[in-house]
């Protein structure tokens, strides 16, 4: 292939550099993070190995706190909420067993039946809209991380091609090529079972939504439209399959056969897959100038949705503090606690999808286990626990001192506000990406301080529109907020420190003179 160096636009003008940020991959968590920077107002590339998008989908819906992050940026009602057709179900379960998730005001188990293939043509007509570049057709294939940027090679149809931008971000799956490249620890356990996925046509199969577990192994079977079922076939004692292609329909129809005695081969599949157990993370997820979310940073045994809502979080935690290190204003440190935040997150989403796995893959072995779960989740503390794990609702991101507002790092519930006589909400207000000093009482403080950070913060003063609301007894005496880009709490006027103090903490040095 002939080699030749791709013209710089853009950021390239100015710095020599083709993008401020190159994204390798795609998918909603690259998707996600290539509009969050161009929301603060980075320049982006994403390249894509497919030359289209593929239509298949592996997930078919998100958790409640990915709803609550599409909802920030005003994306929701592409997906049809509220209001609309987007379907919620108040019953989730953990490894198979189910109970109400309702037990946490406001929660449930999330969006049902989004297929992936909508989240991802949702996110792109976004990024794109916003000022995103995308390319397809562009396989990443190596990588050079200097002090002042870095330079990718990628394979193109018209030969090789070189790149360069301040940072790269892999958000290109669980076998990421730029976690390799820049030589990411991966450490975890490897695969020990594979799992086929295919959504089968003309097989007339009985849903069987949480899965059926027989003397062979576990079936799983839901209906996506007329005539089509989504199926998951686990046999027991069939080792992960050493491979990198998709196997056959032949193969997932023989393994149904002998795991419930039907025959499903006179059907067809509009696309088949595997997955397998294989739960690792990444030791950190940044290296200089490389950065890794989503898939590419951590892999486990999918449930319920969870995959793809850490990716999407992953790439909003990380989204407003790049760009702000690229703009140049971020703090020192402030990037930083991109791994600070997210890595413990995903150590737990490991930890329960691992833990969900022997519950419900798990051979006769685990029947005790299971009937001990069973008797747990009737107690409510034990429910509220299990369902803030698997919705994600009960992160709170680990910077908050000990004696800190209860709110503080964790997201801004939903509050109803009026605002110079008109109805808005906390969500509508994170539309644009920016941080929010959310003043609700008559102290001139909040907003003295906020004009000295006023292109990088929104004051805004009103009053709580139903002071009778769960999300207003959350305030808790609060009257003054301090709210980050991603939606989560950063400070509140019942904190010891001082507003200006916060202020500087996570948006860097004030614009204006003391």
């Amino acid at each position: 292939m002939d080699v030749q160096t791709a013209a710089a636009g853009g950021a390239g003008a100015a710095t020599g550099r083709d993008a401020d940020v190159i994204i390798v991959g795609a998918g909603p968590a690259g998707l996600m993070l290539a509009g969050e920077l161009r929301l603060g107002g980075a320049e982006v590339v994403v390249l894509e190995r497919l030359d289209r998008p593929t239509g298949q989908s592996r997930g078919l819906g998100f958790t409640a706190r990915a709803m609550e992050v599409f909802d920030q940026r005003g994306l929701l009602p592409a997906f049809g909420g509220p209001g609309g057709t987007l379907e919620t179900s108040p019953m989730g379960h953990f490894g198979g067993i189910q109970f109400d998730f309702t037990v946490l005001e406001g929660s449930h188990f999330g969006a049902r039946g989004i297929l992936q293939s909508l989240t991802e043509s949702v996110l792109e007509e976004w990024a794109v809209g916003l000022g995103a570049e995308i390319r397809r057709g562009w396989e990443f294939l190596d990588l050079a991380d200097g002090d002042d940027g870095v330079t990718v090679t990628a394979g193109t149809a018209e030969g090789v091609r070189h790149l360069r931008a301040a940072y790269l971000v892999g958000c290109d799956g669980g076998h990421s090529a730029v976690r390799k490249a820049a030589g990411f620890d991966f450490p975890g356990t490897g695969a020990t079972r594979g799992m086929y996925l295919a959504d089968v046509v003309g097989c007339g199969l009985r849903p069987r939504f949480l899965g059926e577990r027989l003397e062979n192994g576990m079936v799983m079977a839901a209906p996506l439209r007329e005539g089509v079922d989504r199926v998951i076939v686990v046999e027991n004692g069939t080792p992960a399959p050493d491979r990198s292609e998709s196997p056959s329909f032949a193969e997932i129809a023989a393994a149904w056969q002998r795991i419930t005695g039907e025959d499903i081969s006179s059907g067809t599949a509009d696309w088949v897959s595997w997955f397998s157990d294989a739960t690792r993370q990444v030791t950190e997820y940044r290296r200089g100038r490389v950065l890794l979310a989503g898939d590419a940073a951590h892999v486990h045994l999918p449930a319920g949705g969870q995959g793809l809502s850490t990716g999407v979080q992953d790439a909003v935690n990380l989204g407003w503090k790049l760009a702000a290190e690229v703009a140049g204003w971020a703090p020192e440190g402030l990037l930083d606690t991109y791994h600070g935040e997210r890595h413990p997150v995903g150590r737990r989403l490991l930890t329960n999808t691992a833990a969900q796995g022997l519950v419900f893959v798990g051979g006769p072995e685990m029947d005790p286990v299971r009937a001990m779960f069973t008797e747990l989740v009737q107690y409510e503390d034990v429910r509220r626990h299990l369902s803030g794990v698997v919705s994600h609702v009960d992160i709170r991101y680990p910077y908050a001192p000990e004696d800190a507002h209860p709110l503080v790092g964790r997201r801004m519930p939903k509050l109803g506000l009026t605002v110079a006589g008109a109805g808005t909400d906390t969500t509508r207000l994170l539309h644009p990406a920016q941080g929010v000093l959310l003043d609700l009482g008559d102290d001139p403080a909040p907003r003295a301080a906020a004009a000295r950070w006023k292109s990088r913060v929104l004051h805004v003063g009103g009053q709580v529109a139903d002071p009778a609301s769960p999300a207003a007894a959350d305030l808790g005496g609060a009257t003054a907020l301090l709210i980050r880009p991603d939606g989560h709490v950063a400070w509140t006027s019942a904190d010891a420190l001082p507003v200006a103090e916060a202020l500087e903490r996570w948006f860097g040095a004030p614009e204006t003179g003391e």
